[in-house]
């Protein structure tokens, strides 16, 4: 099957597509990637301790770490102690980080907007309704055991 047309690379080229166009519309308003992640992320779960973030964002706890002190230096994120464990910040937005966020939800919509244009509205909810049940299948998936797949005679 010519690659163009296997979902698996379709998938995974659309996403990343996107994300490189989503990149470039917010680095026009001086935010990195890792920032906007950071944003996002803490946006969707405020409260949320460093290690959490870390498994959010899909990198080591030190990563993130250097990721929160960079933008609680430059007042985007207000580190507070636990009520129950004082050994545990929870992480949560400034004012002035949660402008921001909301520009960048503006800016998301938008893309998503441009990049689903070719489609009429029902084919929009088709291709959202597919990937539901696409992405509850791969969650299904991943709490199953993994098993092996066997070489085939001739591999």
């Amino acid at each position: 099957m010519d690659d163009d047309r296997q979902i698996g690379f379709l998938i995974s080229d659309v996403a990343r597509l996107m994300r490189t166009a989503f990149d470039r519309r917010v680095r026009l308003h001086g935010l990195t990637r890792s920032q906007w992640l950071v944003l996002t992320r803490l946006d969707r779960r405020p409260g949320a301790t460093q290690s959490e973030l870390a498994e959010m964002l899909e990198v080591e706890k030190p990563t993130a770490g250097r990721m929160v002190d960079r933008m609680e230096r430059k007042g985007w994120v207000v580190r507070q102690p636990d009520a129950a464990d004082r050994r545990i910040n929870r992480l949560f937005l400034s004012a002035e980080a949660q402008l921001v966020q909301a520009r960048l939800a503006q800016i998301a919509n938008q893309m998503v907007d441009d990049a689903l244009a070719p489609l009429v509205d029902r084919d929009r909810e088709l291709l959202a309704e597919a990937m539901l049940r696409i992405k509850r299948q791969v969650q299904a998936m991943l709490n199953q055991p993994c098993v092996a797949v066997a070489e085939t005679a001739g591999s």
